[in-house]
């Protein structure tokens, strides 16, 4: 990966939909080096252009972190379960007091409750959780520095 493909992907990242001929005017080279590029990029699985919902825009209102401990010997098997779970949308195997984190949203704090005793609360090897529910948020990005 070089300077230009830093380029663009920084480009995409500020705005996922924008055209290779507007990319191309940006970064001073063609049209197609920019397809060219893109295509590398995406089929070496370095980037994914994909729609990520404002999940309270749409219904989502209840977002939450779940910080999970797991018996010795059980942090793959939980981490396989939950992370098969639709409601999560981001799971860890992180270090420190927790095991995993799980980012999920909800429709209301009682369909969190409902998920936290019926989904979390039946799967093996779960020691102990702790949930952390979101009351604002006040940075959202999906860019990094390149």
């Amino acid at each position: 990966m070089d300077e230009l493909d830093r380029e663009i992907i920084e480009l995409l990242q500020t705005n996922g939909r924008a055209s290779n001929a507007r990319i191309a005017r940006k970064v001073g080279v063609s049209e197609g080096t920019v397809r060219r590029r893109l295509r590398r990029l995406t089929q070496e699985n370095i980037v994914k252009v994909i729609a990520v919902p404002n999940l309270d825009k749409i219904g989502y209102t209840t977002a939450a972190l779940i910080g999970l401990q797991t018996a010795p010997g059980q942090l793959d098997k939980v981490a396989d379960s939950i992370s098969d779970m639709k409601e999560v949308h981001y799971l860890a195997i992180t270090t420190g007091a927790f095991d995993l984190f799980a980012w999920v949203g909800m429709r209301s704090t009682e369909e969190l409750g409902v998920f936290l005793r019926t989904k979390i609360g039946s799967i093996a090897g779960v020691m102990r959780t702790e949930t952390f529910v979101n009351l604002d948020i006040r940075k959202r990005t999906y860019g990094l520095i390149l």
